[in-house]
């Protein structure tokens, strides 16, 4: 069973980290972001692979980040996603070197990273990444749509200037955006992950769109060290059912199989 969201921080930051994502978003971490520390979540829930994301806050992160991600490679359980930033100049060597190394895919936050999703600065990275890598986008924040450099209404844009991009989009459609989502995305040709989405959904919301959706096309995801695995798989069972579950977890063998 994979875990397609989650994230590794290097021993000398992870408390950084940690620190910075409970002041963004007001929750406690409950992992501490060590590889140590995911494998026995992964154990107790009976996951035995996980994507693993990071995201360049700004453009010097980019090689430092992909650097970690590559080094990551050498664990047969994690499955690393690069990242990539809009003003790093050298981003195609960044994506060829990513290539060489075998990375599947990237993980794109523009609310972290500072950039509008829908800026035209994006569109020749779009166009060379194609269908090369899987782009895992987070989408959505406490901010509506229109002063967030993430929503749905953006991502519906570049689905359509850029159809051949294989993307997962994070949080079922997008964070706190459920609303939007289900109107501009829910229902297209793309996976969405379950990461940080069941303690915060409106019950009708998730409904309408885990009814509107491909089912094929869920994938779930726990944004440890937000959550743990284990926790976010039996929060599923709890508040849906055995037969999601199942979905997910063949969903999960599918995939891989296209990863």
């Amino acid at each position: 069973m994979l875990d397609v969201h989650t994230h590794l921080f290097h021993p000398k930051i992870a408390q950084k980290v940690c620190l910075a994502l409970k002041e963004h978003y007001n929750i406690s971490p409950q992992g501490t972001g060590l590889k140590e520390d995911l494998y026995q979540h992964l154990k107790k829930g009976k996951f035995n692979k996980a994507v693993v994301l990071c995201a360049a806050t700004n453009p010097n992160q980019v090689i430092p980040a992909n650097n970690w991600a590559i080094s990551l490679k050498n664990y047969k359980t994690l499955i690393p996603f690069g990242t990539i930033h809009p003003e790093y100049k050298d981003w195609q060597k960044e994506l060829a070197r990513l290539a060489k190394h075998q990375i599947k895919g990237l993980k794109i936050h523009p609310d972290f990273q500072g950039f509008d999703l829908a800026s035209k600065k994006l569109f020749p990275i779009w166009e060379e990444i194609g269908s090369k890598f899987w782009i895992l986008i987070h989408i959505g924040d406490q901010l509506p749509p229109e002063k967030n450099f993430s929503s749905p209404q953006k991502l519906v844009q570049v689905l359509k200037n850029f159809p051949r991009l294989k993307i997962i989009v994070a949080h079922l459609g997008g964070y706190l955006h459920w609303e939007y989502a289900l109107h501009y995305i829910i229902g297209k040709d793309i996976f969405l992950d379950t990461s940080s989405t069941l303690p915060f959904i409106p019950k009708n919301i998730l409904k309408k769109i885990l009814n509107k959706h491909d089912k094929e096309k869920i994938l779930f995801g726990s944004d440890y060290p937000l959550f743990l695995p284990e926790q976010e798989k039996y929060r599923i069972l709890n508040n849906l059912n055995d037969n999601f579950w199942a979905q997910l977890e063949e969903n999960s063998t599918n995939f891989l199989q296209i990863l």
